[in-house]
């Protein structure tokens, strides 16, 4: 039996998560761009943030011996590269400050790193079944 994950796990990750994607939002809502760019930037953290955790549980998947298609385990790989490279892009070629460029991208990577944690922490709890404890009223 393994382990239930602790409490400070999974709050640090929780915070991870919507640290990052507030503070994304937040830059976002206050930037002097145009709408169709907040809105491409806005959908490619929408989809980062599928795309890690469909690979996230994709390769927990195939790691404990439950079929996904190649095609699938694919999709979530390149999903989840294509929206980083989509962002490198159009940050590279945005007309925004180097320090905003920063902070768009560390606060997309957080999200990122957050929302695998969150899963993990999420799949986890469920296998060990300290899901329906934790959040018992």
């Amino acid at each position: 039996m393994t382990k239930k994950t602790s409490s400070a796990f999974v709050a640090a990750s929780w915070l991870a998560t919507l640290t990052g994607i507030i503070g994304y939002l937040i830059g976002l809502w206050r930037a002097e761009m145009m709408l169709n760019e907040k809105g491409y930037y806005f959908t490619l953290l929408m989809f980062g943030l599928f795309g890690v955790v469909s690979l996230q549980k994709s390769v927990r998947d195939k790691m404990e011996g439950i079929p996904v298609t190649d095609i699938y385990y694919n999709i979530c790989w390149f999903g989840t590269a294509l929206s980083i490279v989509l962002l490198i892009i159009g940050l590279w070629n945005a007309d925004l400050l180097p320090s905003e460029k920063g902070f768009y991208a560390f606060a997309f990577l957080l999200s990122m790193f957050g929302a695998i944690a969150v899963q993990k922490n999420t799949r986890d709890d469920m296998i060990n079944g300290t899901n329906e404890e934790r959040w018992k009223v």
